[in-house]
């Protein structure tokens, strides 16, 4: 495998980084590839989308026992608590919309709406876990189309 590939993979399931820094590292490294950048492409959506197993697990059966460490309360502690207050949001549109509201929460191309506080989002709503991995798939693959069209349209204006 090569080396850019690696990091854009790792990128791609970083928190706050995920596809919208991964796929401008592969497309730079292999645009002009055709049939290969297609198939990275899709590696690089299925791996972010995988996060939403460990980080459900986590919250399931770990962050209630993690929240007694201080460090922990007073970092993800408080991540997970500024998303609360987005998934009230969203589970106002949930309640018309259904899991297409979480996916396309996530598909907004922004730090902060990836696969992770979808995750979070979910798990605060209680939602099924077999629906939300699809709707959150859904949403990185949106998401991943829209940065990479951006990231076209910004090599391709300095070039």
């Amino acid at each position: 495998m090569k080396n850019y590939l690696l990091w854009a993979i790792l990128f791609s399931i970083l928190p706050g980084f995920e596809t919208r820094i991964g796929i401008p590292i592969l497309y730079n490294n292999i645009q002009n590839l055709g049939v290969v950048f297609w198939i990275y492409f899709s590696h690089l959506v299925f791996f972010n989308g995988l996060v939403v197993f460990p980080m459900m697990f986590f919250l399931e059966f770990a962050h209630d026992h993690l929240l007694n460490w201080k460090l922990y309360k007073k970092t993800f502690g408080r991540f997970v608590e500024s998303k609360k207050k987005t998934a009230d949001k969203v589970q106002d549109k949930m309640h018309n919309m259904g899991y297409i509201a979480l996916a396309l929460f996530v598909a907004i191309p922004f730090t902060g709406t990836g696969a992770y506080t979808g995750s979070v989002v979910a798990w605060t709503l209680g939602l099924s876990k077999r629906k939300t991995f699809f709707s959150i798939l859904l949403g990185v693959a949106l998401a991943s189309i829209i940065t990479l069209v951006l990231t076209f349209l910004f090599f391709s204006a300095i070039a």
